[in-house]
């Protein structure tokens, strides 16, 4: 960590008491940073046992228009208090764009990983965590599709380890259950679309750079919540979800205090916050706290993980660090000769 710290503090000609004040400033953003992940990711690993209840009593889609409703009011406040009523203009920005975004971010994982985890049954949790946590592979990948480039050799091993861990958890080990249960093909390719809908959002933070994180957040959200609810009154219309009942309603206030203001309101803003600081290439690498919260939550609960699902897990957490830490030193190495 130390040694990322120096490379992003290295300034050339500054005198040495300078650097050294330079090199103390930004090791406190970079641990603050990491403490903004850590704590986002903690959060959102707790979501999926919370939703596991929750979609017992509700479809997906109508708690995602609760849950959003919301965060996003209390986005809505805390952007008028803390930059005032100036910082709902777009300023050159891409409104389409942002509305784009908010949409995938939103709707799309909302939508795509709770209906998948529900499609998933008693195991939707486990599945859906460690799915999330192949997001910096994802990364990887759309950035190669982007770019019309191969990822380098190695990550393209560390891509295959990270999805035969995934394999482990979603099978408990019986690698022969991919073939002889079909019916969970669907929940698991839902809940993938889901996680590659979060990278999109994360990845593209980049791109609103007159934007706080806060700003963000908050023109996403309710620019997304505009597609979130529109699909929901148009399932509602065709008769696929049902019309909640008061008593569905009651059902749900509890996990509804816990998806919205915390994981929806808090665990989102410490993300966006946390990768404008470290960079999404860093950011998302925490995402491996993410299922080991959901593991342990589910474990408190009753739902012990298999040794297999264990370790699955480890070994998609192994994949994720080692990848990290091979592009890292070829990128250095490649400064070095350029």
């Amino acid at each position: 960590m130390n040694k990322l710290v120096e490379d992003r503090a290295t300034v050339a000609g500054y005198p040495a008491a300078a650097h050294n004040t330079s090199l103390v400033t930004v090791r406190r953003g970079y641990m603050t940073g990491v403490a903004l992940c850590v704590c986002a990711t903690v959060l959102m690993g707790i979501m999926f046992p919370v939703m596991t209840s929750a979609l017992r009593h509700v479809d997906p889609f109508t708690f995602t228009s609760l849950r959003y409703v919301i965060a996003g009011s209390a986005f809505l406040v805390l952007m008028r208090v803390k930059e005032g009523p100036s910082a709902f203009r777009f300023k050159g920005e891409p409104i389409a764009l942002a509305w784009l975004l908010g949409s995938i971010g939103f709707c799309g994982f909302g939508s795509f990983v709770f209906l998948g985890q529900q499609l998933a049954g008693r195991d939707g949790a486990l599945t859906a965590s460690i799915m999330m946590a192949t997001q910096p592979m994802m990364g990887l990948i759309v950035n190669s599709i982007v770019r019309k480039m191969l990822p380098p050799l190695y990550s393209f091993l560390f891509i295959l380890m990270s999805f035969a861990g995934v394999a482990l958890v979603v099978t408990k080990g019986n690698i022969a259950a991919l073939l002889s249960e079909p019916q969970h093909y669907s929940a698991n390719a839902l809940i993938v679309v889901g996680a590659l809908c979060w990278v999109i959002y994360t990845f593209s933070a980049s791109y609103f750079k007159s934007w706080s994180a806060l700003k963000y957040t908050t023109m996403t959200t309710l620019l997304g919540l505009t597609t979130i609810i529109g699909l929901n009154v148009l399932l509602f219309a065709l008769h696929v979800v049902p019309v909640p009942t008061t008593a569905m309603l009651i059902a749900i206030v509890p996990h509804l205090l816990y998806m919205g203001p915390v994981a929806g309101f808090t665990a989102i803003l410490f993300w966006n916050m946390g990768n404008r600081i470290l960079t999404p290439l860093n950011g998302v690498l925490f995402m491996d706290v993410l299922p080991v919260t959901t593991f342990v939550v589910s474990a408190m609960s009753g739902l012990i993980p298999t040794h297999m699902q264990i370790a699955g897990a480890c070994m998609t957490g192994a994949a994720l660090i080692l990848n990290n830490l091979y592009l890292r030193r070829r990128t250095r190495r490649v400064a070095a000769g350029s």
